[in-house]
């Protein structure tokens, strides 16, 4: 029985509609549409706040260009009940089918009713839950036994055409039949009726118009190939529908070679779209994909070796079912300087060998035969074209003198379907050296309102205790304040905040509860343990129903009652669980499907290679570098093949990200590898080394021009305890092409960076930052389950894991930022300056006329200011970058040569707790001292200038406030008789005055000013 696919949708209430029966109510009910299907819910009578609390259900098909993939949710007034005459609207929604999540990750969200047009009054919002549902289809009704008995008259004649045993069952004569044979011998009537009865079944039980379903023959072919797949596998089917799969069918990509595709594979409603492989160079491949043999006088597992080019290879182990199967594909490079044109295959029976490698020769098999070719007449694909077919070809020479081998031979690029899983020259055969995508675990926030607990005085006999909740969720471990009470009920009221990943790798949320004794001994009383399953879900703020939790004895098998806890429990999904870094982050979605909006375009980047790289390791007294690189962006990870023993590699890759804010940043980083060694059978030592850094790139995706290749490259450096270190260069080519119309592009400038959530019930920066290094360590953990994993070292790096880490360079240079952000602003306060000196007497005599001209026609003020803003952005527009990225600084970072401290270096790569030496440590810190003193005098003056302020109108110095309030009042009488722009005027001409009518001593209000009290003569 199959499976088919529903969309649940539960419409649970709605809140503050508008009034329209006349009546000051309305009696609303809910029209959804999904895929042409329309569903009504009951209409609630004379209520602002309807509860319908009703599951509607939709049959899921296939995209349509009719219908999309939009559900329309619509509300409506009743006319039946109340004096109206229509329908009157009352609000509407549409959801995309890609929020849209599976049972078990749905929540109540809360959408805010649209209009219909720009004339419609709408307000409130509706509750909706939204899922899909997988329902096994039933087996089609019984009377149907005259289609069987049709069905099994022509059942025996294919094996009667197909009688011939497997070894002579398929030559290539004979294949046309096996294809006519094989669509009318379904070995299960049933399951091939299944489908058509399904969608007859829809089509007569459902009151809308639906879809015409498809022909009858695709389901039954699909069905047919799913069958021949599964009696493959189990060795029962004869070689001729073995044949007829392999051949015209193209062949299935297996789930690691996505890193060639966009990642709408997330989306269950978008297509996915192969890349075009156009930023990157054509790289030629010569591949040979061997899947069986027959008829080999052998009874052991017989290996291909495979020559060309002076390369050669040696397939595994054939596997023994029927027919000999290996089903491995090779790649060999194609180089322009390549002049061998002989491909040799030959078949060998290894008599006693208990492993194979790859890489070693067969000497000492048997040979059982070969087959050459003429690497000129081999044919050239290149996708979309399908695969090639493999053919039977007859073995000659060796022992095999009937024996058949079926392979495949063409010349592809690395764009080829097989080219990912394949054998290549340029990885020395590393089986962990293929390019791979890896996808970041689904993170969510756990908040865990500890709000008291009940029934622990039992546990004590002391009158007043002190208790203490300990909640743990894997490594991550977190407590409550002290309370000391008397009742044995302590009540804290605090929220504790873990990282979860999905799939759940801990399944438990514990609690201990810990009283505190005399001499600080802590003792654990009880413990509750709670399934992570059972927490509920929430998107927004509200309010999730508490529950009480048994506590049990943490050392007895059986559960004995210790008392109970009172828990508010909740996977938070309308927070962005953070990663990376903010100001280098690569996506802002919320964790919850729900929330997601639609994407604004596409990256593409092509890694092409590497150049200049220098030697990372010393492998028999040669230096050599086994370079891969990875990218990141939102939770997509991808790696590139790991080129061997080479200081310019060449990988020519491209992959694609959807893209959902421009204001993120993609990274790619450069690695050495030892997996190499691994496969080799190196000693341990060498196997626990981690993967070295070579550099790291970033590209922020507002930078780019949409449509444009940025085709760049970049230096790979390298810092560390010993200084700046250029590694290298990496070329790559980056795109960004627009999906939005360019109004919704620039409207999500608009829009928040972060959810709603983060807003709404913002989290501190402390407990942020404690939560990212959590979500980092879940990350990393995960990745390196990976096969290949992607080691901890590499994650760490790519997510900028240290980067708040103390850094005595980064102060001076977060400083000097600072000093260059007001620079402008140091500027115009000399320009001021001078106008003022009369430096320049005509700029001056112009500001004077812009003066007259401000003062008296005030409105021309701020038209002026933003008219001056246009003119500098427009001047600043021909400095543009036009094709280089921006990347590293290292003048901006001070690891110049010229502003490099060796010392604060050496100080920003120690560990901690520090492990240098004590008179080391004593310098640092007096030198830290010295740094405080200076921060310690900055904060104490602008303290003083505050005060100071304060003490205008607070009679500190009383004479000087009476001063002040006195001179205020002379100035509100003589602005209340004077107009404002003869004073306007009068004052920017007093400041402009020339400087021989002015003093060189400070004004009488800087003298003022200075002259009032503050509180540092109270400080010790």
């Amino acid at each position: 029985m199959g499976t088919a696919r529903k969309l649940v949708v539960e419409v649970i209430d709605a809140r503050n509609l508008l009034p329209k029966d006349g009546h000051g109510t309305s009696s609303p009910y809910v029209v959804v549409d999904f895929y042409g299907q329309r569903r009504k819910t009951r209409t609630v009578t004379r209520d602002l706040s309807p509860i319908w609390n009703e599951m509607l259900e939709f049959n899921v098909g296939k995209p349509s260009d009719v219908f999309g993939d939009v559900l329309e949710l619509d509300v409506y007034h009743d006319k039946l009940i109340g004096p109206t005459t229509r329908n009157n609207f009352l609000g509407r929604v549409k959801l995309s089918a890609r929020q849209f999540v599976k049972k078990g990750e749905e929540a109540l969200i809360y959408y805010p009713l649209e209009k219909k047009n720009l004339l419609s009054w709408i307000s409130g919002e509706i509750g909706l839950k939204i899922y899909f549902v997988e329902e096994v289809v039933p087996p089609p009704a019984p009377p149907s036994p005259p289609p069987e008995e049709v069905k099994a008259e022509p059942e025996p004649a294919p094996p009667a055409e197909s009688t011939p045993p497997p070894s002579e069952a398929a030559p290539e004569g004979e294949k046309p039949q096996a294809e006519e044979a094989a669509p009318p011998v379904p070995e299960n009537p049933t399951t091939l009726e299944a489908e058509p009865e399904q969608e007859k079944f829809d089509k007569e039980g459902s009151s809308v118009l639906m879809d015409p379903p498809p022909p009858p023959e695709l389901p039954v072919q699909e069905d047919e190939f799913n069958q021949v797949k599964r009696s493959v596998s189990l060795g029962s089917i004869p070689e001729v529908k073995v044949s007829n799969i392999a051949g015209p069918r193209p062949i299935s990509r297996a789930s690691s070679v996505s890193s060639f595709i966009s990642d709408a594979a997330s989306d269950r409603s978008g297509p996915i779209e192969r890349s075009s492989f156009d930023l990157v160079e054509k790289m030629h491949y010569l591949f040979i994909r061997v899947v069986k043999a027959r008829s080999l006088p052998t009874v052991g597992s017989p290996v291909v070796k495979i020559a060309v080019s002076g390369s050669h290879v040696v397939s595994k182990p054939a596997r023994k079912t029927v027919l000999f199967e290996w089903d491995q594909t090779f790649a060999f490079g194609r180089e322009a300087s390549d002049s061998s044109s002989l491909l040799e295959i030959s078949v060998w029976d290894p008599l006693s060998a208990k492993s194979f490698d790859p890489t070693s020769d067969v000497a000492g098999h048997v040979f059982l035969g070969g087959i050459c070719f003429d690497v000129s007449e081999i044919p050239l694909r290149d996708p979309p074209d399908s695969p090639l077919a493999p053919q039977w070809y007859r073995l000659e020479g060796g022992g095999a003198h009937r024996g058949d081998l079926m392979l495949a031979t063409w010349v592809g690029t690395q764009a080829d379907e097989s080219f990912p899983e394949a054998w290549k020259t340029d990885t020395a055969g590393n089986p962990g050296s293929k390019s791979k995508v890896y996808q970041s675990p689904k993170l969510w926030y756990l908040r865990s309102s500890v709000i008291e607990a009940q029934d622990i005085s039992q546990l004590t006999h002391s009158k007043e205790s002190t208790y203490q909740i300990k909640a743990q969720l894997g490594f991550q471990v977190q407590k409550t304040k002290v309370i000391t009470t008397t009742t044995g009920s302590p009540s804290w009221n605090e929220d504790l905040v873990f990282v979860a990943a999905e799939p759940f790798t801990e399944h438990y949320l514990l609690f201990f509860l810990i009283e505190t004794r005399l001499g600080k001994e802590q003792t654990v009383l009880a413990v509750a343990s709670i399934p992570l399953t059972t927490i509920e879900r929430r998107v927004d703020d509200r309010k999730v129903a508490s529950r009480w939790f048994t506590f049990e004895d943490p050392n007895e098998e059986k559960r004995i009652y210790k008392g109970r806890v009172h828990l508010r429990l909740c996977f938070d999904g309308g927070y962005h669980v953070m990663d990376e870094a903010a100001h280098v982050c690569s996506d802002y979605r919320p964790t919850a499907r729900q929330l997601w909006k639609a994407p604004i375009g596409t990256v593409e980047l092509g890694v092409i290679g590497c150049k200049n790289l220098l030697p990372m390791k010393t492998m028999k007294g040669k230096g050599s570098t086994d370079a891969y690189a990875v990218a990141k962006y939102g939770n997509k990870w991808v790696r590139t093949r790991t080129i061997s023993d080479s200081l310019e590699p060449r990988w020519n890759e491209q992959y694609t990200w959807r893209v959902y804010d421009p204001s993120t940043v993609l990274t790619i980083g450069v690695f050495d590898s030892w997996e190499v060694f691994e496969s080799d059978g190196y000693g341990k030592e060498t196997l626990m080394r981690p993967d070295f850094r070579i550099g790291k790139v970033r590209v922020r995706i507002s930078t780019l021009t949409t449509g444009k290749v940025y085709k760049n490259t970049f230096p790979l450096l390298l810092l560390s305890h010993a200084g700046l270190k250029k590694m290298g260069e990496i070329e790559l080519a980056v795109r960004f092409i627009r999906a939005t119309p360019t109004l919704d592009f620039l409207h999500v400038y608009s829009q928040p960076l972060l959810p709603m959530m983060h807003h709404v019930k913002p989290l501190g920066m402390v407990q942020q930052e404690s939560l990212r290094s959590a979500a980092v360590k879940i990350v990393a953990s995960h990745l390196t389950r990976s096969e290949p994993p992607l080691r901890r070292e590499v994650v760490t790096y790519m997510l900028d894991a240290d980067s708040h880490s103390f850094s005595m360079r980064k102060v001076r240079a977060n400083w000097f930022r600072i000093i260059n952000v007001i620079a402008g602003v140091i500027d115009i306060v000399k320009w001021v300056d001078d106008t003022r000196g009369w430096k320049n007497p005509t700029a001056t005599l112009l500001v004077h006329a812009l003066l007259v001209m401000l003062v008296w026609f005030p409105d021309l003020i701020i038209p002026t200011f933003a008219f001056y803003v246009f003119m500098i952005g427009a001047w600043n527009y021909r400095f543009r970058s036009r094709d280089t990225l921006p990347h590293f600084d290292p003048k901006m970072s001070l690891v110049a040569d010229q502003s490099l401290d060796r010392d604060e270096l050496d100080e920003e790569f120690d560990a901690l707790p520090c492990s240098r030496p004590n008179e080391l440590v004593r310098a640092r810190y007096d030198k830290l001292r010295m740094l405080g003193a200076r921060v310690q005098t900055i904060l104490g003056d602008v303290a003083t200038q505050g005060e100071r302020v304060q003490a205008l109108v607070t009679w500190r110095d009383p004479r000087a406030t009476g001063i002040f309030i006195g001179l205020c009042f002379v100035v509100a009488f003589i602005l209340y008789l004077v107009p404002s722009k003869m004073v306007a005027m009068a004052f920017g001409f007093y400041y402009l005055r020339h400087p021989i009518f002015r003093d060189r001593m400070p004004s009488p209000a800087l003298n003022f000013f200075r002259r009032l009290p503050s509180f540092s003569d109270r400080m010790l």
